[in-house]
Formats: C-alpha cells, sequence, structure tokens
C-alpha cells in the first residue's frame, strides 16, 4: 500500500502535481501532461482532519518516527535470534515459533530498507568530503554521487513509509457497490444515475468489469436504486473511500424558475469476500422469487425470474432481477448478499479503530456529506480533506479527477494510520 499511493501510475503518465493542503490556502496546481492543458485551480477549505499532508522529509524529520524504527529494528533482531538459536524449539511452543518466524518475515523488507537507508547516509556524508576537494574533475564527480545518493535515499525513505502502512484484508477484494437516491425527488434520482455512471467510468478507466445487479429507474431516467459488482486489481481498494452521502447544488433540468436546488444521493462500497474467507450457512437463508418489476427488457417482467434472499439472523436481504434466467438473479443476489454481511463482519472488527479517523471507508459515515458537487461555481468539494477540484464534467466521467481526489484521500489515510502508529494525535505538530 503506497504512502503516497498511486505515485508509479502519475510517474508513468509523465503527470506532476504540484499541491498544498493547508487550511483556508487558495493555490494554483499546474498539470504537465498530454491530457491537460493549461492549469486547474485547488484549494482547501477546512478540512476535517485539521492537518495538512505532511511530506516525507517531515516526516523523518519527527523523533517519534525514528523511535519507531529503532523498536521495529531491535525486535526483528530479537525474533531472528530466537529463530535460530538452537535451544529454541525447547523454550517456545511450535505455535510461538510460528509467531516469530512470521514476525521475522514481516519485518524483514521494512528492515533492510532501514539498514539500506543508513548506508546511503554514510556514502553521501563521505561524499561531501570529496566536494571540498581542489580537483574540479573529483568535484563533479562527487556532486553526481550526491545526486545519486539523494534520489536513492528519497526512493528508500518512501518504500519505510509504504511498509510501515499495514495492508487491510479486504484492499485486495472485489466489491459491490450500491447508490441510492436521498433528498430531492427527481433531481436527486438524476443526480444518482450520473454518480452511478461515473463509477462505470472509472471501472472502465481501469479495466475493470462492471456487472450491474440491480437498476431501479425514475420516471424521467434518473435512479432510485442501483448496485454494480466491480471486480479487478486493487479496486475495492480505490473506491473505498466513495462511501457516504454526495450533494449536488445546481439548477435541475425540473426547474421552470431556475432556482438552485440542494439534493442528495448515498454510495455504499461494499468489499467482495472470497469463498474461503467468508461462509454462509444455506440453512440462514430464505430465497423467494417473484415476478420483476419496473421497466425491463422483453421478456423479463413475465415469468418470477426476481430473486430475494433474506440472511434469517441478520435480516439483511439482497435481491436481483435484472436477468431473465432465475438461476443467474440467484448467483447475483448471493453475491450481493455476501458482500453486506462481509461489510458487517468487517465493521465490527474494525470500528474501534477506526472510529476517530476522518478518512472513513466503506459505508461509514454515511450520516454526513462527504462531498459537494457544485455546478454553478463548476466545482467538487471533499469536505474530509478540504480538497477542491475545478470541472465537474470532466469529473463525473471518472477518470484522471476522481483518480486524483482518491489519491489524495488514500494519501491522507495513509498518513492518520501512520500517526495512530506513532501514538501521535497531533499530525500537524513536531
Amino acid at each position: 500500500m503506497g504512502f503516497k499511493t498511486n505515485a508509479n501510475i502519475y510517474k508513468n503518465r509523465e503527470l506532476r502535481i504540484y499541491k498544498t493542503f493547508v487550511t483556508g490556502n487558495r493555490q494554483t496546481v499546474g498539470f504537465h501532461h498530454h491530457r491537460f492543458s493549461g492549469a486547474r485551480t485547488v484549494h482547501t477549505g477546512a478540512p476535517l482532519l485539521g492537518a495538512r499532508l505532511l511530506s516525507v522529509e517531515e516526516l523523518f524529520a519527527r523523533g517519534s518516527l525514528q523511535e519507531y524504527l529503532k523498536r521495529l529494528e531491535a525486535e526483528y533482531s530479537e525474533c531472528l535470534t530466537l529463530v535460530n538459536h538452537s535451544a529454541m524449539e525447547e523454550r517456545c511452543s511450535e505455535e510461538e515459533l510460528r509467531a516469530k518466524r512470521s514476525r521475522v518475515s514481516l519485518l524483514a523488507p521494512l528492515v533492510q530498507s532501514i539498514r539500506e537507508l543508513d548506508t546511503k547516509h554514510k556514502e553521501i556524508t563521505e561524499t561531501e568530503a570529496l566536494l571540498r576537494d581542489e580537483d574540479p574533475e573529483l568535484q563533479e564527480l562527487a556532486k553526481l554521487e550526491r545526486d545519486g545518493c539523494l534520489h536513492d535515499i528519497q526512493d528508500l525513505r518512501q518504500k519505510i513509509l509504504d511498509l510501515l502502512i499495514p495492508e487491510e484484508e479486504a484492499d485486495l477484494s472485489d466489491l459491490i457497490l450500491e447508490v441510492t437516491a436521498g433528498v430531492g425527488g427527481q433531481e436527486a434520482m438524476l443526480f444518482t444515475n450520473e454518480v452511478f455512471d461515473m463509477y462505470h467510468g472509472f471501472a472502465q478507466h481501469h479495466g475493470w468489469s462492471f456487472d450491474v445487479l440491480e437498476h431501479m429507474t425514475s420516471e424521467i431516467g434518473g435512479l432510485r436504486h442501483a448496485s454494480a459488482s466491480i471486480s479487478g486489481p486493487e479496486s475495492y481498494k480505490r473506491l473505498k473511500f466513495e462511501g457516504g452521502v454526495h450533494r449536488v447544488q445546481r439548477i435541475p433540468k425540473t426547474e421552470k424558475q431556475g432556482r438552485m436546488h440542494t439534493s442528495t444521493m448515498t454510495v455504499a462500497v461494499l468489499p467482495q469476500p472470497t469463498e474461503i474467507s467468508f461462509t454462509i450457512n444455506p440453512k440462514d437463508l430464505r430465497i423467494d422469487t417473484m415476478r420483476a418489476s419496473g421497466a425491463g427488457g422483453q421478456s423479463v417482467n413475465t415469468t418470477d425470474s426476481a430473486v430475494r434472499i433474506v440472511h434469517l439472523p441478520t435480516g439483511v436481504v439482497a435481491e436481483c432481477q435484472q436477468e431473465r434466467s432465475q438461476l443467474k438473479n440467484k448467483e447475483k443476489a448471493m453475491k450481493a448478499l455476501r458482500a453486506k454481511l462481509y461489510s458487517r463482519k468487517l465493521e465490527e472488527v474494525t470500528s474501534k479503530r477506526y472510529n476517530q479517523r476522518k478518512v472513513q471507508i466503506g459505508t461509514k459515515g454515511r450520516s454526513e456529506k462527504i462531498r459537494t458537487y457544485n455546478f454553478a461555481q463548476d466545482r467538487i468539494t471533499d469536505h474530509r480533506i478540504g480538497m477542491t477540484v475545478h470541472d465537474v464534467k470532466s469529473f463525473l466521467l471518472g477518470e484522471e479527477l476522481l483518480e486524483e481526489m482518491n489519491s489524495s484521500l488514500q494519501e491522507f489515510s495513509n498518513q492518520e494510520t501512520l500517526m495512530e502508529l506513532l501514538g501521535e494525535n497531533d499530525q500537524g505538530g513536531s
């Protein structure tokens, strides 16, 4: 999991983004890429995190980080000594030995990077001495060597931060995406349809599959509710911060007097478990079949093909009526049910761990708005990190701008995780 997530993507696309997340500060951000022209204004309001995004250099300047790295190095050495000791098995149970070996395996890449970083620091100290040599050619070589060392140090620091952020089990999952119209009547449903299309575009942008499970339309082409199964590398990891209330401010197509309206819709992002990681007892299910309702394809609502599955112990319900085949609808409804139950399980496990975080994941924070789409000002603002980008039309395509927003959310989330590991609450302090 990258601390500066998607850094490689940006590098590969030759995209450089200059961002400053400082409360109340407006910045002009230049995008240097063949698909962008000119500059786009990005500014921050008052992020709920109450702190800016720290640079790699600032993080490594913190004494708490240096102490934490030393503790991990010491733990690695201690575990390695115990594992390699000839009398180890006599003093430890097989379970304890397995735990020590697992810890050694986990810490090894991190410790190797820490030691490589120490070596580079020594090399740069030696190089600095050569810069004072009177020989111009030697000075030039020393400068090149120093520049190379500085580049390696930056890369190693970034790698260490990446390794410090623990992998979330659900990050490797596919997902079920649900969208539901909120306050605002037909306008809320129209906006829900646009947001659903945005995520379809995001899936296409990444080459993921996007399989519609439910699609309940309104009279004028909006969406009351829809869900889709999204599958692809890091699909859940890249979309997990989209869960919450999305607000739109614009003059609706249905408005006769040109007044601005505010409407809402809700997004839920549910990790899709594998068969191995999560099982459901068939005895706990009630499966009902019915005739599909609403607008459908030819013959879709003339047979009892729609399926509703109820998980009796929890009351969780999932249904599907997209397919003509009852069997296919049952498979899709089961997939949605598994995702809902798995998400509940994860929430129970992680609720205490995440309840202090501002950048929540999955179905967290669904009662408050996370993002505003203001068409009159042509801006999108994420209220969790106070980040605003302009160009609503491009954002709703689900391509680079949504990618940028999610990357920033991941960076802030990683910083929150790191500060928790360091035992710090004040992210802006030193």
